[in-house]
């Protein structure tokens, strides 16, 4: 039985959530009352944490099913997250070819369909600013849906290509490149998509500027947003 067989007893502790984050900005009407726009957002960005059996629904059955599929499921798949009726399973990234691959194959799976890949960057998580996160859903049973999400640093922002397991997933890793500066490792033309290729930085990280940068064809700037008007 592995981990993740386990029965968890009824009195068990409940897991918390991780404080990965501080949100900043303008918007902050969820907090309270204020629906001005202008009641300073702050706020913690959650990481949920790892599900306890049972996970609800068919989850159960795809943990089961990959866990008797990958060599070693345990390492592969460290920990499992249903939060808001998704289902996330955190991939380490020297397996995520293997889970992918029997995704796609086995025949109690069958995800056919890799649907996206979208970036994520936390700065504040020192040695996982940057995560990846892959989108999967299986026409043979009934659009079951699953998400892995995997995670690397900005010193080594370097994650394996599924390209050649799911070749739809091309142009989704080239613009997860394009806007994080994660490089999929054997994807078969890895360059940018939606910016110039000689574009200094990747524009969705949090350390990229917002505005300042010249508007080329108008020989103009834009100012940056503390700098565009003053509401004080």
């Amino acid at each position: 039985m592995n981990k993740h067989e386990e029965q968890v007893p009824a009195d068990a502790p409940e897991p918390s959530a991780t404080v990965v984050a501080q949100k900043q900005g303008m918007f902050g009407s969820s907090l309270g009352n204020d629906t001005s726009g202008y009641g300073g957002l702050n706020q913690p960005v959650l990481f949920p944490p790892a599900s306890q059996r049972p996970y609800g629904g068919y989850f159960d059955e795809i943990v089961d099913f990959l866990a008797a599929g990958v060599s070693d499921f345990d390492a592969a798949v460290p920990k499992v997250v249903v939060d808001r009726g998704d289902l996330t399973l955190h991939v380490s990234p020297q397996h995520l070819r293997e889970v992918a691959t029997v995704m796609r194959d086995d025949a109690n799976l069958r995800f056919e369909m890799c649907l996206g890949v979208s970036g994520v960057n936390y700065p504040e998580l020192v040695g996982e600013e940057l995560h990846a996160v892959y989108h999967f859903a299986s026409i043979t049973h009934n659009m079951r849906r699953v998400r892995l999400e995997l995670s690397c640093s900005d010193d080594h922002a370097v994650l394996p290509s599924i390209v050649d397991v799911y070749p739809a997933i091309d142009w989704h890793e080239r613009e997860t490149y394009d806007m994080f500066g994660i490089v999929f490792e054997g994807h078969p033309g890895l360059t940018r998509i939606l910016m110039p290729d000689d574009w200094p930085g990747h524009p969705q990280r949090k350390d990229y500027p917002l505005g300042g940068i010249p508007v080329e064809y108008k020989g103009a700037s834009i100012p940056a947003p503390d700098q565009r008007r003053s509401y004080s």
